[in-house]
């Protein structure tokens, strides 16, 4: 999988103007955003998801162009062919976890095929949700939650998973478990994963590829294999670099 991102975004704000200069490339099927709140990680995520319009610039995924502010191509999000996880799930709440996750299946009009509702059953299973089909969102716990955002968001076999600090509403004991969980679930899932995460253990544990940010602007791209080779710690190399970059600001 290639991500290829070369973007220029400004927003305007009661605190000023924020520039996102976000320019990277990479070829691994993990590839975590990572950086400090506010760095620009998110605003790459939704302009790669189509949720939000650069300025200039071009992005395309394994040669895919999605975006390209000079031949005038913005595809719109649904045409994107990838899956967006929010922090908070957003997970509609008058939906039952089975119509939740049958969601980006289901016609505008008519009903669900019988194959992809054997998919959605399957996503149930595989993802530990099958005694959840009938509840509703409101009765779930915070990691059911994220397990049935995840199921929803894989079900149309996106060609990339878009996640957005997946752990950050949980607590710290739930998110170490659901690290592992979620990873099983990516490896069996078979789908290239973008993180973004203020988390450089999260970072470490999941990428294989990472981009930092500092400032609106991408700081440095570490690949693990490389940096491991070296005898270095991915985590502690990630946090030196967030650090010094705000020392010398």
């Amino acid at each position: 999988m290639q991500f290829e991102v070369d973007i220029v975004k400004r927003l305007r704000g009661g605190s000023g103007e924020f520039v996102l200069r976000s320019r990277f490339s990479a070829t691994d099927r993990a590839l975590a955003l990572f950086g400090p709140s506010g760095s620009g990680k998110t605003l790459t995520l939704l302009a790669l998801a189509g949720l939000l319009t650069p300025d200039a610039g071009r992005i395309a995924i394994n040669g895919d162009v999605l975006f390209d502010s000079e031949a005038g191509i913005n595809l719109p999000a649904r045409r994107r062919g990838v899956g967006y996880v929010f922090q908070d799930y957003a997970l509609f709440p008058h939906r039952t976890v089975w119509q939740n996750v049958a969601f980006g299946l289901t016609p505008l009009f008519g009903r669900i095929s019988r194959e992809d509702a054997e998919r959605v059953d399957e996503l149930l299973d595989l993802f530990g949700l099958s005694g959840l089909a009938g509840q509703r969102p409101a009765t779930l716990s915070g990691g059911q939650k994220q397990r049935t955002a995840l199921a929803r968001a894989v079900a149309p076999r996106p060609r990339a998973l878009l996640l957005d600090e997946p752990f950050s509403a949980l607590d710290q004991p739930l998110r170490l478990r659901m690290r592992e969980e979620l990873s099983r679930m990516l490896d069996a899932v078979s789908i290239p994963m973008v993180l973004v995460t203020h988390d450089a253990d999260e970072a470490e544990a999941f990428a294989r590829t990472v981009v930092v940010y500092n400032h609106g602007a991408v700081a440095g791209v570490h690949r693990a294999d490389e940096v491991t080779g070296q005898g270095r710690d991915l985590a502690d190399v990630l946090r030196r670099q967030v650090a010094d970059a705000y020392a010398d600001a």
